[in-house]
């Protein structure tokens, strides 16, 4: 039988404390009742010896030290899974907010997962198409990667999302579908709404399972978020053989609630107050992606972050940037000059894109294709920087070729509109486009069998109108 302890010998923010307790365990649940009958959720986040410290989910407004009751449940947090939550609208801890009703259950997991082992892991390859040039040409998003989303605030962040959420796809094998689980952490109300709408209005609701964290509701609620969202993704993929792809924002926000809540806790901060263990916190997180051993479905993440004043160097992005296999970092300055989207290209990369491109994957070229953009986007901002210095006019001949590359590959190849879906044929049919317009001495990246058949001056002066 379950004891009730009754009362409360502490409360700090989103703690309490109880003494005397006994045979509970780190993480367990326990089901704290108040004294007007309404009942809240809390975890055990800290034992010693008798004492332990719980974290209530629902926040300890109303809570009493001597009237309120607390039973443990003997098992941690967990999640009811089921097909049925695809198209269904979730609240941050897993509860249906869409008013459609209670999902029915296939069976409940715990939201943190299980330890994987390294060896059972297989190796991510081939790749999902987003129909964003930027990204499919220059920072291929691998299947079972992560690859996050480096941001600022006020940037366009949310709407390259909702332009992810409804372009990408994966090529059909054996019918294996293709979904994907929307985490949105410490979000306004009005963003919230606008995931909603821009998903129910494209149609591709019904292939995405969504968990919503309001600003205004607790913060420990939001460090539930991205673990119920992985643990949906898990079962989605590993069990229902579906290649999911996960989009978790604000990992700051996330990050954040973690500092209030170890700050509540009395921890020793770390660098900018966060907690020490960020580190291995963002680990646990990241790392449920990738593919596993005989399984044909696959996790694959884009978590999203906006630096703090833009500031690569932010313990969130920072950290991030150790554990996930590359980054797309958005630039301010493409925003404000009107580039949508604004992926700045030199500091973004794709760590594991040379191993699920090419021939058998997208196309033969891409890789030089991609090399050679890089490099000459490079030389662009090498000649614009002496151009500041000593005036256009000044320029070598050559210089002048590379600032009129990359005028147009800003204006045809960045820059894209919200609806538009470019097979990767079409982007890198673009950049031979773009390769085009300089001379052939100046691709040293590409091989002379594909200059020879995709290399076209006369296509390029017609397409951009030279």
């Amino acid at each position: 039988m379950a004891i009730k302890y009754i009362g409360l010998s502490e409360i700090n923010g989103p703690l309490v404390m109880l003494d005397k307790v006994s045979g509970i365990s780190y993480d367990e649940i326990a089901k704290i009742k108040l004294a007007d009958g309404t009942q809240r959720l809390a975890r055990v986040v800290e034992l010693s010896g008798d004492k332990a410290v719980l974290q209530v989910f629902e926040g300890t407004k109303g809570l009493s030290l001597t009237n309120t009751e607390t039973q443990f449940r003997g098992r941690p947090m967990e999640l009811a899974l089921s097909t049925e939550m695809l198209g269904r609208v979730f609240s941050g801890s897993g509860r249906p907010i869409d008013g459609l009703g209670e999902i029915f259950p296939h069976k409940f997991a715990d939201i943190n997962g299980k330890p994987l082992n390294p060896v059972h892991r297989t190796y991510p390859r081939n790749y999902i198409n987003t129909g964003i040039s930027s990204i499919d040409a220059l920072v291929t998003l691998i299947r079972g990667q992560k690859l996050p989303i480096f941001s600022g605030s006020g940037l366009s962040h949310n709407k390259l999302a909702v332009q992810i959420v409804r372009q990408a796809r994966i090529a059909e094998e054996n019918g294996q579908e293709f979904a994907v689980v929307f985490g949105a952490m410490g979000v306004q109300n009005d963003v919230a709404e606008y995931f909603r709408r821009s998903f129910e209005e494209t149609g591709v609701l019904q292939r995405v399972v969504m968990f919503l964290n309001l600003s205004n509701d607790p913060i420990i609620e939001r460090i539930l978020t991205p673990r119920c969202a992985l643990t949906a993704a898990e079962y989605l993929a590993f069990e229902h053989n579906m290649h999911i792809l996960v989009i978790l924002t604000d990992i700051t926000s996330y990050a954040e609630a973690l500092r209030e809540f170890s700050s509540s806790k009395g921890e020793i901060p770390g660098r900018k107050g966060y907690p020490g263990y960020l580190y291995s916190d963002l680990a646990s997180l990241y790392e449920r992606a990738g593919i596993v051993e005989g399984k044909q479905g696959s996790v694959t993440q884009i978590p999203i972050l906006t630096m703090p004043n833009d500031d690569i160097t932010h313990p969130v992005p920072d950290l991030t940037g150790y554990i996930t296999e590359g980054q797309i970092v958005l630039d301010r300055g493409l925003d404000q000059t009107g580039i949508y989207p604004p992926v700045s290209v030199l500091p973004s990369l794709s760590r594991l894109m040379k191993d699920g491109i090419g021939e058998g994957y997208t196309r033969e070229d891409h890789s030089s294709v991609s090399n050679q953009l890089f490099a000459s986007y490079a030389k662009v901002q090498d000649a614009r920087a002496l151009a500041s210095v000593i005036g256009e006019e000044e320029l070598s001949a050559g210089d002048k070729s590379y600032l009129k590359f990359g005028e147009l590959f800003e204006k045809h190849f960045l820059t894209q509109s919200f609806d538009e879906n470019r097979t990767i044929d079409e982007t890198l049919d673009l950049g031979w486009s773009l390769l085009s317009t300089l001379p052939k001495s100046e691709l040293d990246r590409i091989d002379e069998e594909h200059i020879s058949r995709f290399y076209d001056e006369q296509k390029a002066k017609e397409r951009f109108s030279l």
